[in-house]
Parts: C-alpha cells; sequence; structure tokens
C-alpha cells in the first residue's frame, strides 16, 4: 500500500523534509524528503571531504530513526515525556516516510512550536514555568541531543490552553565518535546542561524580534491545523 501525499497540503516544513497529517491516522506525522532538495542536492552542497560521504548519510529520516531506536533502548519509555515517538517507516507516493507521533493539543489542533508560542505570547508566566519544568527534566534525564532549537520544540496545551509538556520532535540524539548515552552521567548532564543555557538565549533572542512584523524563517510555523477534512483526498492507493 502506498499512501498517497502529493495531493495533500504539508502542515509544516524543514530545511529538508516536508511534515504531512497521516491521511490513515491523524495522530500521526509523516516526514518525507523535500522534492525541490534532494539528498545528491544536500551532498552537492557540501565541501570536501563531506561531499564525498554516502547519500545515506544526508537522509535525516534515516538518521532520526536509527538514533530513536538506539535511545529508547537505552531510556526506555522516560524519554517520551519530552520526546515524540517513532513508528519507523511506510511507503507514499513521495518517496519512504517515517512515521512519528503528531503531537496535539486537547483542543485536536496540531500543537504550535515552543517557537510560534513565544512570537505570539511572549515569555508570559506559562510559557516561563513550562520551560522550567522542561529544563529541570531534560537535564535530570541527561538524554542526548543536538542544540535545543525553538522551532524542534513544540508546546502541548491543556483544555484551558495552558502548555501541558514542551516535546522535541526532531534533534535527538549527538553525532560523536563515542555515542553520548555511553557518556558518564556526570558528562550527559553537564551537556545538557549547556544545551538548556542555549535555549534560553535563543528565547532572549527570539523575544528580542518580536517587534518586527514578519515571522523570522518559515521554520516553526504552521501552515494549516491538520483537519484533513478541510484538505485534499486522503486516499490510500495499491502500489
Amino acid at each position: 500500500m502506498s499512501i498517497l501525499l502529493s495531493g495533500i497540503a504539508p502542515f509544516a516544513r524543514g530545511g529538508n523534509r516536508l511534515c504531512y497529517v497521516d491521511p490513515s491516522n491523524p495522530q500521526r506525522v509523516i516526514k518525507v524528503q523535500r522534492p525541490d532538495f534532494t539528498l545528491e542536492d544536500r551532498r552537492r552542497k557540501k565541501g570536501f571531504p563531506k561531499n564525498l560521504r554516502p547519500l545515506s548519510s544526508f537522509d535525516d529520516n534515516r538518521q532520526e530513526f536509527n538514533e530513536v531506536a538506539q535511545l529508547e533502548q537505552f531510556f526506555g519509555d522516560v524519554m517520551y515525556r519530552h520526546v515524540s515517538r517513532c513508528y519507523g517507516f511506510v511507503e507514499t507516493d513521495m518517496g519512504a516516510g517515517l512515521a512519528s507521533e503528531l503531537i496535539r493539543d486537547a483542543s485536536g489542533k496540531i500543537s504550535h512550536t515552543l517557537k510560534q508560542y513565544l512570537w505570539d505570547y511572549g515569555f508570559d508566566e506559562n510559557s516561563a514555568q513550562a520551560v522550567q519544568r522542561f529544563a529541570e527534566d531534560w537535564i535530570e534525564l541527561a538524554i542526548p541531543s543536538r542544540d535545543l532549537l525553538l522551532h524542534n520544540i513544540v508546546a502541548q496545551r491543556d483544555e484551558s490552553g495552558l502548555i501541558q509538556r514542551l516535546v522535541i520532535i526532531d534533534g535527538i540524539g549527538n553525532p560523536s565518535i563515542v555515542p553520548l548515552r555511553f557518556w558518564p552521567r556526570s558528562a550527559r548532564k553537564q551537556k545538557a546542561q549547556r544545551k538548556i543555557a542555549n535555549l534560553h538565549e535563543r528565547i532572549q533572542t527570539l523575544l528580542g524580534q518580536r517587534g518586527q512584523d514578519k515571522f523570522p524563517g518559515y521554520h516553526g510555523q504552521l501552515f494549516h491545523e491538520g483537519d484533513l477534512s478541510a484538505g485534499a483526498s486522503s486516499e490510500v492507493k495499491e502500489s
């Protein structure tokens, strides 16, 4: 079975991938490579010697799947307090897609990124408390991650509109020679503390940009709220 995505509008776009609501399961997102920026294009943009690496090393879906699977073996389900679940690969008419948990608010709408929330509401008491809870938990868990970017964290809200939890949807793992999960816990916590400090710096930078007329970049902004009934066909065809 091949899932048809090309007739559906993506709800978000990253640097290398497009994000679609799974037509057969509104609680999942399918991430596919951007057709206008292929793996070959990514490799060509790299300088020597990175442009000699195999194409598979530029595949964000493959890297994300491997990182989440390895971290789950090491940390168990506790990591999913702040990390979206990954369900594996599916076949689509836009190539191999990676199916992951789609974080939604209690209202049913796709949760906005922390970047979008801060842009709309500022660093209010609600978001400040949510970031503080997340920071304390993230340092205690000491889960390896790349930089904690505001557009890679979503703010899941409850029935009253308050942030229930912050969830990382991309950027898990660390591409070091010795995987960070095998570092001593004290070293992992120090690394997590630095990531959290950088996160606070990014928050302050974004807050300083709120006087601008235009949202800074397209990363972190939803194209639609994920209601498939308002979109194009969600047909699934035989391959």
